[in-house]
């Protein structure tokens, strides 16, 4: 199952952005099926952090999850639906050279059912917000 349906991989365009689409529901709540994910490509991983990384186990498959522990050889990365699965409690620790990079910004398209005008106006206060590590998020996904 595919998390994310496009992205841009750090090297070969030299750009510090790019931009990736979400399609699954293993980061549910904090990202949503077809959202739209601006990725720094450059710059520190800390714990709490959401990444995008090529999964270790099929490489050209592009995956989003949590960046919570730093461990001998990489990085502990879990899903924030445990329903979900398809993180480090199956694949282990992933290396630092499949990190492509950092979540910075998260846009949420409008949904087709989203006419009323109270509706729109909810949707145009949520649909561009920016990623941040949420530190408590990582402290509970770790101590599953």
């Amino acid at each position: 199952m595919p998390e994310l349906s496009q992205g841009t991989e750090r090297g070969r365009t030299g750009q510090p952005f790019g931009l990736a689409e979400v399609t699954g529901p293993s980061m549910v709540p904090t990202l949503y099926h077809g959202d739209q994910l601006v990725v720094r490509h450059r710059g520190r991983i800390r714990p709490g952090d959401i990444v995008v990384l090529r999964h270790p186990l099929q490489q050209d498959l592009l995956i989003v999850k949590r960046a919570t522990q730093r461990r001998e050889g990489g990085w502990w990365v879990l899903a924030d639906n445990s329903f979900a699965g398809n993180d480090s409690n199956d694949y282990g620790v992933v290396p630092d050279d499949l990190i492509l990079g950092r979540v910075c910004f998260r846009f949420r398209p409008r949904r087709p059912d989203q006419r009323a005008p109270f509706a729109l106006l909810r949707w145009a206060l949520s649909a561009a917000r920016p990623v941040f590590s949420d530190r408590s998020a990582s402290w509970r996904l770790r101590a599953r």
